[in-house]
């Protein structure tokens, strides 16, 4: 068996989990692969599992109050939090925290989708020059984007790093649309509408992927 037949084998049998040293010799590699399996037969199903599965991200701890927030250490980031962060706090700060993790959460599923700009500033700064045309008003409503209430955006700019870490449950299913109760768009009477927080309805478009 040739060394790379062997790497091949151990890396197929194993999952990437076997360790390579440097071999002096083929008796050497099928020693070391029968050691492998051997050491794979013992472990429980369980264990096997475990070894191969993506780490499975917990929310213990997490909940959708000021206080949870106030609690957490000062977020920080580079380009994608603060846009995120500035969006949640121009778009929804004046929501629930449930709310402004919804909100976070719709923004990271448009990244996702592939329908949309594939980051997060991206996301929010679509259509933005064009007055009333963009994605997110506060991007083209002629209004200077100043934060004028720093406790407000300490809270909201959490809420960004947690959304953006993954450590946020999932409320919207899949929602890539939201408006609030005061309006009424037009698109909302074709796309299906998936949950109601604080002030704010959301909505899965129609469109579909070969992903989906």
């Amino acid at each position: 068996m040739g060394l790379m037949k062997f790497l091949l084998l151990c890396l197929t049998l194993a999952f990437g989990l076997c360790t390579v040293p440097v071999l002096a010799s083929e008796k050497e590699a099928l020693t070391l692969l029968k050691t492998e399996r051997q050491g794979l037969k013992s472990l429980s199903q369980d264990r096997l599992q475990a070894m191969i599965s993506p780490p499975t991200v917990t929310h213990k701890g997490l909940q959708f109050t000021r206080t949870w927030l106030d609690h957490q250490p000062k977020a920080q980031g580079g380009d994608e939090w603060r846009c995120l962060a500035e969006a949640l706090y121009f778009e929804a700060r004046g929501e629930t925290v449930k709310g402004q993790f919804a909100v976070a959460e719709v923004i990271i599923n448009r990244v996702k989708s592939g329908r949309f700009p594939g980051s997060v500033c991206g996301v929010i700064n679509q259509g933005t020059g064009k007055r009333y045309q963009c994605q997110f008003t506060y991007t083209c409503d002629g209004h200077a984007e100043k934060v004028s209430e720093p406790a407000a955006f300490n809270r909201v700019a959490k809420v960004a790093r947690a959304a953006l870490d993954g450590t946020a449950p999932k409320l919207t299913s899949g929602a890539t649309h939201y408006h609030t109760t005061a309006v009424n768009p037009r698109w909302s009477k074709v796309y299906t509408q998936t949950a109601r927080i604080g002030v704010h309805l959301f909505y899965r478009d129609t469109y579909r992927t070969a992903s989906n």
